[in-house]
């Protein structure tokens, strides 16, 4: 297939599903736009109706993905698998006011103790649904232990937290919300704060038309994840390549995508396309910052020895907005990142340690120009396009 005839049958397959996503609308959602449509009087939010974008409305009022990726097998039992690999499975087929509304109360600080923070306090957009800090910042100003992972792609997800101690977005935002150190709230001081705001119990009624007037945990929780679920990024540079438009890179970060599927490198086995990870924990032996003790990692949710010093194996999307990098933010930037796993098994294990190492993480011994590469293809999966939008206003008015 020539270049020209790969990149018409990659556009007009990405405009057909754009136009499935949109054929249904009747107003914009997130990307440059806001639901400004009010009620009766200024104080007052509507929910928009709509999908955001790569989402279809469907008969039933809900909002499905669309990807291209849905046409590729399945990489169960496929090994590492091509570039035209199925997603795994995944959360969708929440309401477009459920997700609207899960998109308020992200930016909205009302949901923290004191009203200073929201969960984009630690996942801010411009910086890839992280906070650019080695260990996030909580309510006055506490530091927690760890950096904040990306949120891109997480409806793809099946551990959360970088020990993997949560298995559903719904648990997982519990952490953050009730941690003192983090968002400081209590479950009844939530309740009563957003009850007690008229323009939340509007929109929660939008939301949720069948419940009763009061708002419950259990629908906070689900339209954060509606929302969460929402944000995907799956039409970078590399996925126009993987569908067949080859001219979507140069020479170089060819090279260097050679190179992260090579059996010499082997990231592609722990990084795995086209979500970029396997969804394992893995103990890599992850140098601590300076004057800081080995973090045991998922051996104390997991009561296991065995997974002492391991961590989720994170999604790579949007890698290049997300540093610094690992569970404390060891690496200011990729370059350094991609050097530690070629200078060789367990070089990094602090004295007196005795780790159970991953397998693959062995001595590839890649030259400085390959790590180069490495780095330019990394910078491929950066991809933007569905970002939501911040509201122009928030129903507390913080």
């Amino acid at each position: 297939m020539s270049n020209l005839f790969a990149r018409s049958a990659f556009l007009l397959l990405a405009i057909s599903i754009a136009l499935i996503s949109c054929e249904k609308e009747v107003e914009p959602f997130a990307v440059g736009s806001d639901s400004q449509e009010t009620l009766s009087g200024d104080s007052d939010f509507k929910l928009s109706g709509s999908c955001p974008p790569g989402f279809e409305l469907t008969e039933d009022g809900n909002c499905k993905l669309r990807s291209i990726y849905q046409q590729y097998n399945s990489l169960e039992n496929a090994g590492v698998g091509g570039l035209k690999t199925a997603l795994p499975d995944y959360r969708d087929g929440f309401t477009p006011q459920q997700i609207d509304l899960g998109r308020y109360l992200f930016f909205d600080p009302i949901l923290s103790g004191d009203g200073t923070v929201s969960c984009a306090t630690c996942h801010q957009p411009e910086k890839g649904f992280a906070d650019g800090l080695a260990t996030s910042v909580g309510v006055g100003g506490q530091e927690v232990s760890r950096g904040a992972p990306s949120l891109w792609n997480v409806a793809f997800l099946k551990l959360f937290f970088w020990d993997g101690r949560a298995t559903t977005l719904e648990e997982q935002m519990q952490g953050p919300l009730f941690a003192e150190n983090e968002m400081a709230t209590t479950p009844e001081k939530l309740i009563s704060t957003l009850n007690g705001s008229e323009q939340y119990r509007s929109m929660f009624k939008q939301a949720f038309p069948n419940s009763d007037e009061k708002i419950e945990l259990d629908e906070i929780y689900l339209a954060l994840t509606a929302f969460e679920a929402s944000l995907i990024s799956l039409n970078s540079r590399y996925d126009q390549y993987a569908h067949g438009y080859h001219g979507a890179l140069n020479e170089k970060e060819i090279e260097g995508m050679n190179i992260f599927r090579s059996f010499v490198a082997r990231c592609a086995e722990c990084h795995t396309p086209p979500l970029f990870t396997n969804q394992q924990l893995a103990v890599l032996g992850t140098p601590e910052p300076d004057g800081k003790a080995l973090d045991a990692g998922a051996e104390i949710p997991y009561n296991d020895p065995t997974l002492r010093g391991a961590f989720k194996i994170p999604s790579l999307r949007n890698v290049a907005k997300t540093a610094p990098y690992m569970h404390s933010g060891k690496f200011k930037t990729l370059r350094e990142t991609v050097e530690f796993y070629t200078k060789g098994r367990g070089h990094a294990v602090p004295e007196g340690e005795n780790l159970y190492l991953h397998w693959h993480i062995w001595e590839p011994e890649l030259t400085d120009a390959e790590l180069d590469r490495l780095v330019d293809f990394l910078h491929t999966l950066t991809d933007e396009s569905f970002m939501p939008k911040r509201p122009d206003r928030l129903p507390s008015g913080l």
